[in-house]
Parts: C-alpha cells; sequence; structure tokens
C-alpha cells in the first residue's frame, strides 16, 4: 500500500473541506490513498476524471480503455471494506460513513502501462493525472451537484404522472364506451325478443283460427 506524503495528505483534507477539489498525479496502475475522518452518518459524493500522459503531445489526454477502482475502507474496523467500485476513467462514487472514525480512500488505475510523465522541478511526474472533486457532509453542495439530476428526474415523473393521467382517462372513456355498447345491445335485445313474442302470439291466434275453421267446415260436410 503506497501512500502520500504527510504534507500531501494535510493538503487533501484541507482541500476536501474548504474546495472540495484537488488532482494528483499517478504512476501507472500504482494504488494512491489518502486518509478522511469523518463522523457518523456522513455522506459523501465524488467525483473524478483520469487522464494519461501522451508523450507525442507532452500533454495528458483521455484514454477509453483505462479503468479506475475505488476502495473505501474503516481502519478503525479492522480495514473493513465499505466500497470496492470498478469505473471507467471518469465517473462518480458515494458512500456514507456508518460510524465515526477514519476512514481510507484508494484510487488505483488499471488497464494502463507502468509508465511516468513528464519532468516537473527536476523529478518525475506520474503518467496518470487524477481529478477529484468530493462534497463531504455539505448538503448545499451535493444538492448542486446533482441538481441537473435531480431535475431530469423531475421531469421523468412528471412525463410519467401525465402518460398515467392520459391513460386513466383512457381507461374511462373505454369504460363508457362499453356502458353505451351494452345498453344498446340489451336495448335491441329486448326488441327482438317483444317482436319474437308478438310474431308467436300472431302465430298461435292464426292456428287456432285455422284449426277452428276447419272443424266446422268437417262437421258442415258431413251434415250434409
Amino acid at each position: 500500500m503506497i501512500r502520500l506524503f504527510p504534507a500531501l495528505i494535510s493538503l487533501v483534507l484541507l482541500l476536501c473541506h474548504h474546495a472540495q477539489a484537488l488532482y494528483f498525479y499517478i504512476d501507472g496502475p500504482t494504488q494512491k490513498c489518502f486518509f478522511e475522518e469523518l463522523p457518523k452518518d456522513t455522506l459523501v459524493v465524488g467525483t473524478f476524471k483520469a487522464t494519461q500522459w501522451n508523450e507525442q503531445s507532452r500533454t495528458y489526454i483521455d484514454n477509453p480503455e483505462m479503468g479506475i477502482t475505488i476502495s473505501v475502507d474503516e481502519t478503525f474496523d479492522n480495514d473493513h471494506r465499505i466500497i470496492n467500485q470498478r469505473s471507467s476513467s471518469a465517473g462518480k462514487f458515494t458512500f456514507s460513513a456508518a460510524d465515526s472514525g477514519t476512514h481510507r480512500l484508494c484510487f488505483t488505475p488499471t488497464n494502463v502501462p507502468a509508465t511516468t510523465g513528464f519532468l516537473f522541478s527536476g523529478s518525475q511526474t506520474g503518467g496518470i493525472k487524477f481529478e477529484l472533486d468530493m462534497a463531504i457532509g455539505e448538503t448545499s453542495l451535493i444538492a448542486s451537484s446533482d441538481k441537473e439530476k435531480l431535475g431530469e428526474v423531475v421531469q421523468r415523473v412528471k412525463d410519467i404522472s401525465a402518460r398515467l393521467q392520459d391513460v386513466r382517462r383512457e381507461q374511462v372513456f373505454q369504460r363508457e364506451r362499453e356502458a353505451e355498447f351494452r345498453d344498446q345491445s340489451e336495448s335491441v335485445n329486448g326488441r327482438v325478443v317483444r317482436w319474437t313474442l308478438i310474431q308467436l302470439a300472431v302465430l298461435g291466434v292464426t292456428c287456432a283460427w285455422q284449426l277452428s275453421y276447419l272443424r266446422a267446415f268437417f262437421i258442415k260436410q258431413k251434415l250434409t
């Protein structure tokens, strides 16, 4: 486990509490860690971006094949790991401190060669530039960083609510149509039944009249 020097750690902690942003250099796939003292139930939201040194352009550029492994351990609880996240070269991580104490945050580049960067003040600087922006226990900062995403979620909820209202109106309309069709069907069926009964009644009267007429005719024929 490679750690930053105490002076750099102090600078990192200072920046996290105030500016909430920092960057540092990493030599290839080397793990870099720093420590943060967090009260219980403190929410931490961090965004990061890693770029790789390019010797031809003499600058740091994006590498789509690069990955970043993020781990957060509770040093006060036998290095209990609460985050082990694998991400692309740019992303976001979130965690909440379950208990008060020192937490170790580590970042490890993957799929990168073990190369160094450029010379600065006579010393070699890492081949990976890691930019980190964190909001620690600051609701306003966290809300500000997530404002755009929150707006998208709210808009999606409104869209879903509007669609549900449309579906509900369509269901009411269909039920009204079904009730109207059922009433019409019952009315038609009632008229058909009444007309059938009338026809049967007429047919019965006609049959009775014919039988009566034939009886009278046959009786008259016998008498004559």
